[in-house]
């Protein structure tokens, strides 16, 4: 057991590994709800023991999951330990980790974690739906991350806040694109600044609102359901756009990285204004775009994204080839293969990827990416979406 302190409303919980768990009277899907993957981000695990444990199972069809992340770092309110548990997550340090004799705080975390993942999807029936709720160190809008599958974007829609996709282009090793992989809807909410009450709230109402969507419970047994969509408007100053991620500035090992004081997340800026200090040197936007999550704590590697919103159209015409299976034409070219039989991948010839621009593969959904000497390859959630299992949802 573990004893987590909120700042926000000065009061101190104790939670373990499963915060709360309902089995309802009748079957339906499975919902998992992960908070705390890092430490100082208490707020959706505060929200989960309030909401989850007063869910009655005769209003509940199907099950629902909150999950505490790392344990360790929640203790010392601390973003991690030894590393960040939300990029381990990759298929390497998941095989390295079933036969490692000797582990660090956060792989033990993981081991846990990823063992109890299999467990759920193991006993339980879908369609699955995971959320991860996360903080954020500066001011923020409400908002969700999504890796780029149709399945996540048709069930982000649903939530009156901005959605950010393309972010695992960026990323390696978050928890929730490992689970996309496996073919599941996985969304993360940020729901605030780490220690602002808001930031609870917000979560209180998206849980509601994820149990309505997912029909786990009647739209009418929940009390106040209007409000909890308007207290995500309004937070989210009604701003429903999605975006997609254009710029990360990486910190690097040794780096002395200082965001400059007053910016907030989705705050608009201008090509030229001084967003931060690296090594003592000024750090200027390459941009006319939106700021997205400046780092304003002392452990972390993104310094700030850039985000631009994403056209309307360019997300139908995107939608209607990844139905085509319209990568299928790629492997036509010269110079571009699947990775294998499976079709979990294309592999590049790097001359070949001068030709076809960034924004092709991102139509097709391809963002991911790893590079070497001659190839680049080039992943995708499309093709692992279950998506039969989210045809018959009403979302869809």
């Amino acid at each position: 057991m573990t004893k987590v302190y909120s700042k926000a409303i000065d009061k101190t919980i104790v939670v373990e590994r499963i915060i709360a768990k309902t089995k309802g009277h009748q079957e339906g899907p499975t919902m998992v709800f992960f908070a705390g993957i890092h430490g100082n981000e208490t707020a959706g695990v505060f929200a989960l023991e309030a909401v989850l444990k007063n869910l009655n199972p005769k209003t509940i069809n199907g099950t629902v999951y909150g999950i505490s992340g790392n344990l360790s770092a929640l203790k010392i309110n601390q973003r991690y330990i030894d590393q960040d548990l939300n990029r381990l997550w990759t298929r390497e340090q998941l095989e390295d980790l079933l036969f490692k004799d000797n582990y660090t705080i956060e792989e033990r975390e993981q081991l846990e974690l990823f063992r109890l993942l299999k467990q759920i999807l193991k006993s339980n029936s879908g369609p699955f739906y995971f959320i991860d709720f996360h903080t954020t160190s500066s001011e923020t809008l409400p908002f969700i991350t999504i890796n780029d599958a149709i399945i996540n974007r048709k069930f982000s829609k649903l939530f009156p806040v901005p959605i950010v996709l393309g972010i695992e282009e960026y990323l390696n090793g978050p928890l929730l694109s490992y689970i996309n992989e496996l073919g599941y809807v996985s969304l993360g909410f940020e729901s605030g600044q780490h220690d602002e009450i808001e930031a609870i709230d917000n979560c209180k109402s998206f849980i509601y609102l994820a149990l309505v969507y997912t029909k786990i419970m009647s739209k009418e047994l929940v009390i106040g359901f209007k409000a909890h969509y308007t207290i995500l408007k309004s937070n989210a100053n009604a701003l429903s756009k999605i975006f997609e991620v254009v710029y990360l500035h990486q910190i690097r090992e040794n780096d002395m990285f200082k965001m400059k004081e007053g910016f907030q997340s989705f705050q608009s800026i201008d090509k030229g204004i001084i967003l931060a200090t690296s090594n003592l040197k000024e750090i200027k936007s390459t941009h006319n775009a939106r700021l997205f999550m400046p780092l304003y704590q002392n452990k972390g590697a993104e310094g700030y994204f850039i985000i631009k919103p994403i056209n309307p159209f360019f997300l139908s015409l995107s939608a209607s080839l990844r139905h085509l299976k319209f990568d299928g034409v790629l492997v036509l070219f010269p110079g571009i293969a699947w990775i294998n039989s499976k079709k979990e991948g294309l592999r590049v010839n790097l001359k070949v990827a001068k030709i076809f621009t960034k924004a092709i593969f991102h139509l097709l959904g391809y963002r991911n990416k790893q590079v070497s000497a001659n190839h680049m390859l080039l992943y995708n959630r499309e093709r692992n979406s279950k998506t039969e299992s989210y045809k018959s949802e009403s979302w869809y």
